[in-house]
């Protein structure tokens, strides 16, 4: 437990303050992370990130993670999307698997570029979401670490029934609702001090699918790895495991804060 709280002191000490400066260094780090998230998922699999199928993965990666105004910047003068360049990426994956004579496989493939899907869109969103405002960043992680924190608490002293036992053992339907109660307790007192949105409950039903869809998110990475038999995405982050560990639930928030249409 002191390693842990150590580990996260530090870990925050240093990501905190290039989140609330924002531009280009925020950008570059988040490209860092999703680069790391990205080796942890492929190695899961025994995949290699430095390989030929590793940098076809890692090329999709970018190309998910790049915002729209850089891809305008470098792609419009050949007229190609970013659409357009991630297909590309696909189809060069697809004939990888030819070049090394079904040494990497259809499904291989097929896990590589889904995992630069899932951490490109999930790290897009938090690019996005700062450059549309650092409320909106401090709002998803309150939002995480709140539920995180009141699903642990809350399970303890009071769970009893298994929310998913075959994926999460120790999560709780108890703990489950509990964070979510945590979560909407803090965000309400955060916007008394620091305004989100004129509409408490618009307010109200965000956090809820936020704090719900945060439990989920960390359900999907604790599938991905008890299918691959892992214990931790890494061991970057000594007490914590990966950095996919810890990012796990904001990747899958902060899309959906942006489709329900709150961050603008």
């Amino acid at each position: 437990m002191k390693q842990r709280i150590i580990t996260g002191v530090i870990a925050a000490g240093l990501f905190i303050p290039v989140v609330f400066f924002g531009g280009l260094t925020f950008s570059l780090l988040i490209y860092a992370i999703a680069t790391i998230c990205l080796y942890e998922m492929l190695r899961m699999k025994k995949l290699s990130l430095f390989s030929g199928h590793g940098i076809i993965s890692l090329f999709a990666l970018y190309v998910f993670l790049m915002p729209n105004e850089w891809a305008k910047q470098l792609f419009q003068r050949f007229d190609y999307s970013k659409i357009d360049l991630a297909i590309f990426s696909i189809l060069i994956m697809l004939a990888y698997t030819v070049l090394v004579k079904n040494r990497f496989t259809f499904d291989d493939a097929a896990f590589a570029i889904l995992s630069s899907l899932y951490i490109g869109i999930g790290f897009y969103y938090f690019i996005e979401t700062r450059h549309a405002g650092l409320e909106f960043v401090l709002f998803a992680l309150l939002v995480i670490w709140m539920t995180d924190t009141g699903a642990y608490f809350t399970g303890r002293r009071f769970g009893k029934h298994k929310l998913w036992p075959d994926i999460s053992p120790n999560k709780t339907i108890e703990g489950f609702v509990g964070g979510i109660v945590t979560a909407i307790i803090f965000v309400l007192i955060f916007q008394l001090l620091y305004p989100l949105t004129s509409s408490w409950t618009y307010l109200f039903v965000v956090t809820i699918i936020a704090s719900i869809v945060g439990q989920i998110g960390d359900l999907v990475e604790s599938a991905i790895k008890r299918h691959y038999h892992v214990k931790d995405s890494g061991t970057i982050l000594p007490g914590h495991g990966g950095l996919l560990d810890r990012f796990d639930s904001l990747i899958f928030v902060l899309p959906v804060i942006h489709l329900l249409h709150f961050v603008g």
